[in-house]
C-alpha cells in the first residue's frame, strides 16, 4: 500500500477498516500508551481541511484521544442544545475536548464571559488565548479563570506578535491568579529565535497548553522531529513538571493531505517518548 493517502483515499479505507488496521501497526505493539502518560492529541487546525466529523475520524485512526478545537471545528456556543451536540460529537469518536483556540480578549466582560460559559459546559479545561496586553484585561482574565475554573494559556505567535518573546509571557502573568498562565508553542518560540525548553522552564507551574510545532531556520515548518526542535528536551521538562494537560500536535503544512506527514509526527514523538 502506498504511504501516501489522498483525502478520499484515507476515508474510504477507514471505513473498511483497512486504514485501521494499517496505523495500528505501525503503533508499538506491546504498549498500552506509547506516549508515557502524556495526553497526546492534536490541534485541529491541523485538520482545518476536512468537516469536524471527518477530522475526528482520522484523529480516532490516528489513535488521538484528545483535542484542541479551533473555531471552525467547533463553535463557541453555550445553548444546551448546541454544547449537548458538540458533547456527543466527540464522544462517539473517543475523543476528549481539553482546550480550544487560539481566542481573543479584552477587558470587555461580556464577551469574556461568552467564551468562558462555553468552556464550562463543554468541559474544556484551557482556553489558548491571545489577551491584550493591558491591566484591565489581566484584572478581568484573574477573576473568570478563578470564577469558572477554566485555565487561560497564552499562546506566542510569531516574529512580530503580541506574545512574541518568552519574557513578554513570563512577564504578564507573574503575580497573576494561579490560572492564567502559558501555551507554549514550539514551533512560534523558534520562529522567533527562542528555546521552547526554555520556555517551558521559565513557566514551569503556568504551563496549561503545548503545541508541538517543528521548524527549520526560523521560516520553514517542518514534520516534528525533523527541524531544529529537541523533542526530546521538550518531553524531558514536561516529564519533570508532570505535565496533565493536553500535549497537542501541531502541523501547518499540506493541509489538504496532512495524514502521511502526521504519522511521521506521531512515529518520531513515540520515538522521543522511548528515550525519557
Amino acid at each position: 500500500m502506498s504511504s501516501v493517502y489522498s483525502r478520499r483515499e484515507f476515508l474510504t479505507t477507514a471505513a473498511t477498516g483497512v486504514a485501521a488496521a494499517t496505523l495500528c501497526s505501525r503503533l508499538p505493539a506491546a504498549e498500552a500508551d506509547p506516549y508515557g502518560g502524556f495526553k497526546m492529541g492534536i490541534q485541529s487546525y491541523s485538520l482545518r481541511h476536512f468537516k469536524v466529523k471527518e477530522a475526528l475520524e482520522i484523529s480516532k485512526k490516528l489513535g488521538l484521544k484528545y483535542w484542541e478545537s479551533y473555531r471552525d471545528h467547533i463553535a463557541v456556543s453555550a445553548v444546551p442544545k448546541a454544547v449537548a451536540e458538540n458533547k456527543e460529537l466527540v464522544a462517539a469518536h473517543g475523543v476528549k475536548l481539553l482546550a480550544f483556540g487560539v481566542v481573543g480578549f479584552d477587558a470587555n466582560e461580556s464577551n469574556a464571559r461568552q467564551l468562558f460559559e462555553f468552556a464550562k459546559a463543554m468541559g474544556i479545561e484551557s482556553l489558548s488565548a491571545d489577551p491584550n496586553k493591558d491591566k484591565a484585561t489581566f484584572d478581568l482574565l484573574d477573576k473568570l479563570t478563578e470564577e469558572y475554573k477554566v485555565n487561560i494559556a497564552i499562546h506566542n505567535h510569531g516574529p512580530g506578535a503580541k506574545y512574541d518573546k518568552i519574557s513578554d509571557v513570563v512577564t504578564w502573568v507573574k503575580d497573576r491568579a494561579p490560572r492564567v498562565g502559558a501555551c507554549v508553542d514550539t514551533g512560534h518560540y523558534l520562529r522567533s529565535s527562542e528555546s521552547p525548553v526554555e520556555a517551558l522552564q521559565r513557566l514551569k507551574g503556568r504551563v496549561f497548553g503545548v503545541h508541538l510545532k517543528d521548524v527549520k531556520d526560523t521560516n520553514k515548518f517542518k514534520i516534528v522531529g525533523e527541524g531544529d526542535l529537541d523533542v526530546l528536551g521538550c518531553l524531558k521538562e514536561l516529564k519533570a513538571q508532570n505535565y496533565q494537560h493536553c500535549l497537542a500536535l501541531e502541523y501547518e503544512e499540506n493541509a489538504e493531505n496532512p495524514v502521511p506527514d502526521l504519522e511521521i509526527c506521531l512515529q518520531n514523538v513515540r520515538a522521543a517518548v522511548k528515550k525519557l
